[in-house]
């Protein structure tokens, strides 16, 4: 990965302060951590394997992408599609709104910001490279890390729903991220939905 700049490690060390705000906690090697922060970690993590000459601009998205998500939560918006695209696009303008503000504090220009917005916001997703780069990223790390906990959570869905759900997932990744999560050392019921939802 290339070398970062002190303005680079100074907004990555402010998201993750912000991040370790998440009242949240996720277990992690038996001990708790905020979620997001976890989160955001393991973000970085799987852009660094999967694209290691990722720019500036998308290894702080990444970073980003989930920043202070716990400030709007997921039951102010109605269930259905609706309520849940609603809220997903809330939750883009604000990380996006608070990435900016960030990074204006230490010293970027504009026009990388803009550059950040538009990959936070996954904005000409299949044909903005790096917008594309962050939603194959996004979803293995899903897949890798909650999608088993996704389908515990619902026991109530047969394999075919579960597979459909799955389905929206990967329809939005490009064949470096289906080969990425394919990859992944999964349990053999995971793979399965994975392979069902290839199909």
């Amino acid at each position: 990965m290339t070398s970062s700049s002190p303005r680079f490690q100074a907004v990555i060390s402010e998201i993750d302060a912000a991040n370790a705000n998440d009242p949240r906690q996720d277990i992690v090697a038996g001990k708790p951590h905020p979620r997001e922060l976890v989160y955001s970690e393991r973000m970085s993590e799987c852009l660094s394997r999967l694209y290691p000459e990722a720019s500036e601009a998308l290894r702080l998205a990444a970073r980003a992408q989930h920043i202070c998500r716990w400030h709007i939560p997921r039951d102010k918006y109605p269930l259905g599609r609706e309520g849940y695209n609603a809220w997903r696009s809330a939750c883009r303008d604000h990380h996006a709104a608070l990435a900016s503000a960030i990074m204006r504090r230490h010293g970027y220009a504009e026009g990388e910001i803009a550059q950040v917005v538009k990959i936070v916001r996954k904005e000409a997703l299949k044909r903005d490279p790096e917008s594309q780069a962050l939603e194959n990223v996004a979803a293995v790390v899903f897949v890798d890390h909650y999608l088993d906990g996704f389908v515990a959570a619902h026991k109530d869905y047969d394999e075919e729903k579960l597979a459909d759900i799955l389905r929206k997932t990967l329809r939005k990744m490009d064949p470096v991220g289906h080969a990425a999560a394919l990859g992944l050392s999964l349990p053999e019921p995971t793979r399965r939905l994975i392979g069902m939802a290839l199909k």
